[in-house]
C-alpha cells in the first residue's frame, strides 16, 4: 500500500488512538507509522500488528502522514480500515 492508497481510502483511522482501537477491534486492515514519530508512541502499534498478523507501511515523517489523512499536523500513525 501506498500513500495515494491511504489518500483515496473509503474508511480510514488517524491518529495512535483511534489506530489502536482499530488494530483492537480487528478492523484494521494497513497500519500506517511515520518513521519520525517518537518511539514511545508507536512502538505499542508496531507490536500490536506483529502479534495480529497486520501489514505495516512506513512514511519518513509526521506531516507526509497527516497530509494523506488530509489533517493539518502531523499524524504519528493512521490505518485503512473496514468497519
Amino acid at each position: 500500500m501506498t500513500l495515494e492508497e491511504l489518500k483515496q481510502a473509503r474508511k480510514k483511522v488517524v491518529g495512535t488512538r483511534q489506530t489502536t482501537k482499530a488494530l483492537d477491534s480487528g478492523s484494521a486492515l494497513v497500519v500506517f507509522i511515520a518513521r519520525d514519530a517518537d518511539e514511545k508512541v508507536i512502538d505499542p502499534i508496531i507490536q500490536l500488528c506483529n502479534q495480529k498478523g497486520i501489514k505495516l507501511e512506513y512514511v519518513d515523517t509526521m506531516a507526509q502522514l497527516g497530509k494523506a489523512c488530509n489533517i493539518k499536523v502531523g499524524a504519528a500513525s493512521a490505518a485503512i480500515v473496514n468497519k
